[in-house]
């Protein structure tokens, strides 16, 4: 019974078939008999999907072959496009920019006199001319020295006078005439004396006397002489080293008063240079001390680039030699400005700008130089700190090598 259940529907289907067919084989024989159609064969051939593997695999196969074709392909392309992209990054990499700044002469102006600025006369950017005035400045105490000056100049000018010209002649007339009053005195002494001297003799008067008259006498003799030479010192003036004292004096005196004069002009600050005002540091009404800066000018003629250089490549730029620069500042998007520069300096770096090896695979220590150069050409509107743009070819150097 079990048996009979678990049969497959086509099995079942086939048997009723078959036992439909048995009583009616009688009735066939003697009628025409229609074809007959199987409907258990259509049902089993829906039931059952007809599966058509032959011509599935070949077009997987296909498929399959397409893709390994496109991977491949896909394979060389890369390949190719990453042989290019190295190629091209070794020839860029051939060229190495460098980075310079360029700087100018620069020039601060301090004042030697401490005092209050009264008035600035330029302002930052413009150009000022050798010994235009900058500055002018407030000093008392320079024109009290000024006057000091000028009064001990005076002083020590009367003193020089009076010991070139002499004795006034009230002053001459004066000592000859002491002189003529004592040389008197001294002959009536001596005229005395000798009086006395022959009483003496002839026994008349006392040698006391005699002593007394003979001791007026040469006192009497000193006096004159002393008179004589007073004379003498008026008719010949100062002496030769007095005038000279009083020179000097009056040279020194001159030397002060010139100081003080060029305080003073030091005061009101002029331009040493020809060039362009940078920087004004202080402002009008301002105290300032001796040494303190108070602006800075700019030579535009005395300019040069500084480029900081591996000795790699310092061979590119040896002292003579002329390399090309692009400023970017004074660029424009379709024109660039290019400079012509020709190597003037070369100085090495300090320890700190050494490029040291991590192992010992890797080289040596690479120094570092600063290269400066001045450009053919100066232009006025090149400014310090701009930057200078220098392509090499480290080819180049190997080959020069």
């Amino acid at each position: 019974m079990t048996d009979s259940t678990n049969e497959p529907d086509d099995a079942r289907k086939l048997t009723d078939s078959e036992s439909s067919t048995t009583p009616n084989s009688h009735h066939n024989e003697q009628a025409p008999v229609d074809p007959i159609v199987d409907d258990s064969n259509s049902e089993q051939e829906q039931a059952v999907p007809n599966y058509q593997r032959t011509p599935k695999k070949t077009n997987q196969s296909a498929k399959i072959k397409k893709g390994l074709l496109a991977l491949l392909f896909l394979i060389v392309v890369g390949v190719i496009a990453y042989g290019l992209y190295k190629s091209n990054e070794q020839s860029e990499a051939q060229v190495v920019t460098l980075q310079g700044q360029m700087q100018m002469q620069q020039t601060s102006i301090a004042a030697k006199v401490p005092g209050r600025i009264a008035q600035i006369l330029v302002t930052e950017g413009d150009m000022v001319t050798v010994g235009q005035q900058l500055i002018e400045m407030d000093s008392p105490e320079i024109n009290a020295k000024i006057n000091q000056a000028r009064a001990g100049k005076q002083m020590a000018q009367s003193q020089l006078d009076k010991a070139e010209n002499g004795a006034r002649p009230q002053e001459i007339a004066q000592a000859k005439a002491a002189w003529q009053a004592n040389k008197a005195a001294s002959d009536l002494a001596e005229n005395t004396y000798q009086r006395v001297n022959r009483l003496y003799e002839e026994g008349l008067m006392a040698r006391q006397k005699r002593d007394e008259a003979y001791a007026q006498y040469l006192a009497t003799q000193d006096q004159t002489e002393a008179a004589r030479l007073q004379y003498d010192l008026a008719m010949e003036g100062a002496r030769s080293e007095d005038k000279s004292a009083a020179t000097a004096q009056v040279a020194q005196v001159d030397a002060q008063l010139d100081e003080a004069l060029v305080a003073k002009e030091e005061a009101n600050l002029k331009s040493p240079i020809a060039g362009i005002v940078d920087n004004v540091i202080v402002n009008a009404g301002e105290v300032i001390g001796e040494g303190v800066p108070i602006l800075t000018l700019v030579n535009t003629d005395d300019q040069w680039v500084v480029l900081n250089v591996t000795e790699t490549y310092l061979n590119q730029f040896a002292i003579g030699q002329q390399f090309t620069g692009t400023i970017p500042a004074l660029s424009s998007a379709n024109q660039p400005y290019t400079k012509q520069f020709t190597v003037y300096a070369t100085s090495t770096l300090s320890d700190f700008a050494t490029w040291r090896p991590t192992n010992n695979d890797d080289g040596f220590d690479v120094r570092t130089f600063e290269i400066k150069a001045r450009p053919t050409i100066t232009d006025a509107r090149i400014r310090s700190g701009m930057s200078v743009v220098v392509r090499i070819d480290p080819t180049a150097s190997q080959t020069q090598e």
